[in-house]
């Protein structure tokens, strides 16, 4: 049964709800696309950055500097979940996008291993891990925000759009490589229109934050800090607290771990899959990976908003069990669809990437609303943070490094599907056992 909605005296501010997500949403999209136009030119970054000669080799590192950027993003949970909870949401998340836009722009200038050598992979991963720190800190605050400004009833719905923005950033990079990509020809494209994304992401982010800075504070962190509420020590309030702690690992082992895995199954190792075990043309693949993305990024918000009629849990859950029993199926369709006589058959193929996307729609949609609901509102920012750049940034962005690594080692090319199976089984468990449903709780507590 749909809760009422809450009384005048308890909802949130409601006035300007659409200007908060506009300006959240845009900010995250273009951190999230600044983030993935690394992992959506891996290809072609490895002959630029490290030594010619090995090319599998070469793709192996480029995917290791690209999982650096996922294994810091929990540190930058705590560095600005912890300005979140002390400062303000708004203040750490403007603060996120611009270390963001500076690093992404710097990679667009950086030189090649042609001509400075080993210096040139060493930047590489410097300005990776800024990437990572500063996304560590924005989705906790764009979630937050938007959620304790959003009332009770909707808070699944209106955080949803958040949750598009991941997606949509992959989608943006997709299409923007492919439009430099053809305008400029392959030759031209590899030896320098590679900048031409992370050069441009610059123009966005100076967009963005002119919007940001206007915003308002949430109305739960401003009413915390007039009434003096607000946690001194975040940091050791959330992990040094056993029943917050517990909260924690709920959250990661119950929820996110398996989020992420099913997020970049299906849309990184998906792309992945295609180009370096099928060998399917390169603009073929992302135009297939792209379609399937758009098609599939308004079930964001449909799950977003059914989850404020069912609950959080059923939906993330499902996705997980879903994928589980049925990425070997549609792995060996993919294979099949791909070597197909006359060609592979695109149609196929995108309807088989879109199935994965919509499994990451179930287990993403709802997240941010049942994150923001699990943790008080004075270490929110902090508690939540962590888990979610623990299960998306470790355990989810590791899955493209491991599955190419593990298809070449065993030799099998669907071996690349253990690692993530093993952890979505390890979510179902957990998740449907331990973990409550709190989409009826007050943000304000």
């Amino acid at each position: 049964m749909r809760p009422p909605p809450p009384s005048a005296s308890a909802a949130p501010e409601m006035r300007g709800i659409w200007t908060v997500i506009g300006a959240s949403s845009a900010g995250t999209l273009i951190e999230w696309y600044d983030f993935y136009i690394f992992g959506s030119l891996a290809t072609v970054l490895a002959g630029a950055f490290f030594p010619k000669g090995d090319a599998f080799a070469s793709l192996l590192y480029t995917l290791a500097t690209f999982a650096t950027g996922f294994l810091v993003r929990p540190f930058g949970a705590l560095v600005f979940g912890r300005i979140g909870d002390i400062v303000g949401r708004k203040y750490a998340f403007l603060v996120t996008l611009l270390i963001m836009g500076g690093s992404t722009t710097a990679i667009g200038l950086l030189p090649t291993y042609e001509q400075v050598g080993v210096l040139a992979p060493i930047l590489l991963v410097a300005l990776r891990l800024l990437q990572g720190l500063a996304l560590g800190g924005e989705y906790g605050g764009a979630a937050t925000y938007v959620a304790e400004h959003a009332p009770q009833h909707r808070r699944g719905f209106y955080t949803s759009f958040i949750q598009t923005t991941a997606t949509l950033g992959l989608f943006v990079s997709l299409g923007v490589i492919l439009l430099c990509r053809t305008q400029l020809g392959e030759q031209q494209f590899v030896e320098w229109g590679w900048r031409l994304p992370f050069l441009g992401s610059i123009v966005l982010v100076v967009f963005s934050y002119a919007i940001r800075r206007k915003l308002q504070e949430s109305p739960v962190f401003a009413a915390l800090k007039a009434g003096g509420r607000t946690s001194a020590r975040p940091i050791r309030d959330s992990f040094g607290n056993r029943a917050n702690l517990r909260l924690v690992l709920l959250a990661l082992f119950g929820a996110t771990m398996g989020q992420g895995v099913v997020w970049y199954t299906g849309q990184f190792y998906a792309l992945y899959f295609l180009q370096t075990v099928l060998k399917v043309d390169y603009v073929l693949a992302n135009q297939i990976v792209a379609c399937a993305l758009l098609a599939a990024t308004p079930f964001f918000v449909v799950f977003g908003a059914l989850s404020d009629r069912v609950g959080r849990k059923p939906l993330m859950l499902a996705g997980c069990l879903l994928a589980v029993a049925t990425w070997i199926p549609i792995y060996q369709a993919m294979g099949e669809a791909a070597t197909a006589a006359g060609g592979p058959q695109a149609l196929r193929l995108g309807v088989l990437v879109f199935v994965q996307v919509l499994y990451v729609t179930l287990v993403y949609g709802p997240i941010a609303a049942f994150l923001v609901e699990l943790f008080p509102a004075r270490i929110r920012y902090t508690s939540m943070s962590l888990p979610y750049h623990i299960g998306n940034g470790v355990f989810g962005g590791l899955v493209p490094l491991i599955g190419v690594w593990a298809v070449k080692h065993f030799d099998n090319r669907y071996a690349g599907l253990w690692y993530p199976m093993a952890i979505a089984s390890i979510t179902v468990f957990v998740g449907a056992l331990f973990v409550r449903e709190r989409r009826d709780t007050d943000l304000a507590d």
